[in-house]
């Protein structure tokens, strides 16, 4: 006597036969698992917008959206490192602030006395005749130089504060935040410095590779007619992830950092140099805010204490979290940070070409970044089901 097939049961074994909504839930955790996952979103978010926002695929519309991308995933980069470590940075704005007072304090070719009478640099760092490294030969890389320096000085002050002090990280940079973003602001009494010196300036907005889509005969090519898709700031910010990638991926640092993010006392118990991994991941994430403010600065030619604050947090963290860096410390990739990058970028300027006005914009983002940060949670526990 043979077994009539069941429904639900394999012939010949009385075992349950995979059903159609398990596999469908084995498919759909699989895509949220993936490292492409925010990718895929990215892209599907995209494609069906593409119908009720036409301008959304126009040239000049993707070369603006590259543009506002590089800068900010150089910032996230950094932020990236600290939330894997199981910490975070809310100072980055202000020492993007702070460095880029800096930089137009030592770069400027000139400035208005009518403007800056009553800064505390007026007449000291900077005058009429420009900042206190205006036409020295090597100015543009002293300027950066001593950005970076800065940068490096704050991130170690927050990182021995959290590994040596044990003081909370939200406590330490939130301090830092407040703190340096008033010294940037009482520098130049928040009036913007400017002008920079045209080198200093092709860092943010220099063309390598763009691209002309008018008339060919056209005797003069309207600037607005030309899109840039390689630049200076891609080529800086595609290095940086590169380089923090491969740091955070293939090296006995980057796997302290995951170690530390897991389990910092297991991780102390194991040998892990703890408070000075802790301390370099500060650091870093400093010298990445430091390069954004390079790129921020070039771009809008001039220096701006105001220039980190605002929603730019929100930006940072917000992409961050929505590539998939663990919120609890342990997982990140840098990877998914250009795919969490690509997609806030993406949401800001389709929320803009809706014409929403920037508190609807921000009620969104703050609505996707809570989505995120439950969907992290989903994550977290679909993978430690699946180690069990």
């Amino acid at each position: 006597m043979t077994d009539t097939p069941v429904a639900g049961k394999l012939p010949g074994t009385g075992a349950t036969r995979p059903g159609l909504a398990a596999t469908l839930s084995r498919r759909a955790q699989d895509l949220l698992l993936s490292d492409y996952f925010v990718l895929y979103l990215s892209l599907a978010y995209f494609i069906i917008l593409i119908p009720f926002l036409p301008n959304l695929s126009n040239p000049a519309n993707i070369s603006n959206i590259l543009s506002n991308m590089w800068p900010l995933l150089v910032v996230a980069t950094g932020q990236t490192f600290v939330l894997t470590v199981g910490g975070i940075d809310l100072s980055q704005g202000s020492v993007i602030g702070l460095t880029s007072v800096i930089a137009g304090a030592l770069l400027a070719t000139a400035a208005s006395g009518s403007v800056l009478a009553n800064a505390p640099i007026w007449g000291i760092i900077i005058s009429e005749e420009g900042g206190l490294l205006a036409g020295h030969t090597g100015a543009i890389w002293i300027g950066i130089a001593a950005m970076l320096a800065t940068a490096a000085l704050i991130g170690a002050i927050n990182g021995i504060s959290v590994a040596v002090l044990n003081m909370p990280p939200f406590m330490v940079t939130l301090v830092g935040l407040i703190v340096y973003g008033a010294l940037a602001i009482w520098l130049t009494q928040s009036e913007n410095i400017r002008p920079l010196p045209e080198s200093f300036i092709q860092l943010g907005k220099g063309d390598i590779v763009s691209v002309y889509l008018g008339e060919q005969d056209e005797p003069r090519i309207p600037r607005r007619q030309i899109y840039s898709f390689v630049t200076y700031p891609m080529l800086i910010a595609v290095g940086i992830a590169i380089a923090a990638s491969i740091l955070l991926s293939r090296t006995v640092f980057g796997r302290y950092v995951y170690a530390i993010g897991a389990n910092r006392r297991a991780a102390e118990i194991s040998g892990v140099p703890v408070r000075r991994v802790i301390v370099a991941v500060f650091v870093i994430s400093a010298l990445c805010a430091a390069a954004g403010s390079i790129l921020y600065s070039a771009r809008l030619e001039g220096g701006r204490p105001t220039l980190g604050e605002g929603a730019f947090l929100l930006d940072v963290i917000g992409a961050v979290v929505i590539g998939g860096t663990s919120l609890f410390g342990g997982r990140g990739r840098i990877l998914w940070t250009v795919f969490g990058v690509l997609f806030f970028v993406l949401l800001s300027n389709t929320l803009n070409l809706m014409n929403l006005s920037s508190f609807h914009i921000d009620m969104v983002k703050g609505g996707v970044i809570l989505g995120a940060a439950m969907l992290n949670v989903l994550r977290e526990r679909l993978i430690r089901e699946r180690s069990r």
